[in-house]
C-alpha cells in the first residue's frame, strides 16, 4: 500500500490521528477540549480538534462518522462526508449531531470522527443538448423497488 506525506500541526493534547488497524481506511480524530461538552437530543455542535493539515493539490480529506458512536449513541457527523480541500489551512472542526433521545457527553480526547484521505480529479464540464440513454436513464430514488 502506498503512502502520501501530509504535514500536520497538532495544537491539542491528543496524539496525532492514526489508523486503528492495518486495514483501516480512516484515521481516528479526537476532540480537543479543556472540559467535557454535552450534546443534547437533536442538537448539533462544532467540536474542535486542534489539528491543521496541509494537503497536496489533487487530494482531499473526508471527515466521516464513527460507526460505534452512531449505533451506540446516535452521534454522527452532520455533513458527511465533510470535505477538507487542499487549500484549507484552518483548524479541522467536526460538526456532530445527536440523533438519539438522550444527551451525550463528549470527553476531552474522545474519538469523535474519522478522516479518510482521497485523491480527487478535477472535472471539465462539456455543455451538451442531450445525454446518452441507459437502462436506468431518469429512474430516480427507489425506482428498482424494495425487493
Amino acid at each position: 500500500m502506498s503512502s502520501i506525506h501530509i504535514k500536520i500541526v497538532n495544537r491539542s493534547n491528543n496524539a496525532l490521528p492514526d489508523y486503528a488497524t492495518a486495514g483501516s481506511s480512516g484515521m481516528d480524530i479526537r476532540a480537543s477540549l479543556s472540559e467535557p461538552m454535552t450534546i443534547s437530543s437533536l442538537e448539533r455542535i462544532l467540536v474542535p480538534t486542534g489539528l491543521f493539515i496541509e494537503l497536496p493539490h489533487g487530494y482531499e480529506a473526508q471527515i466521516r462518522p464513527r460507526s460505534g458512536l452512531a449505533i451506540n449513541y446516535g452521534i454522527t457527523c452532520l455533513n458527511t462526508p465533510g470535505t477538507i480541500d487542499a487549500d484549507y489551512r484552518g483548524e479541522i472542526k467536526i460538526i456532530l449531531i445527536n440523533l438519539s433521545l438522550e444527551q451525550h457527553v463528549i470527553q476531552p480526547g474522545d474519538r469523535i470522527a474519522q478522516m479518510v484521505i482521497q485523491k480527487v480529479e478535477r472535472a471539465l464540464l462539456l455543455r451538451a443538448d442531450e445525454l446518452e440513454e441507459t437502462e436506468r436513464s431518469g429512474g430516480g430514488f427507489g425506482h428498482t423497488g424494495k425487493q
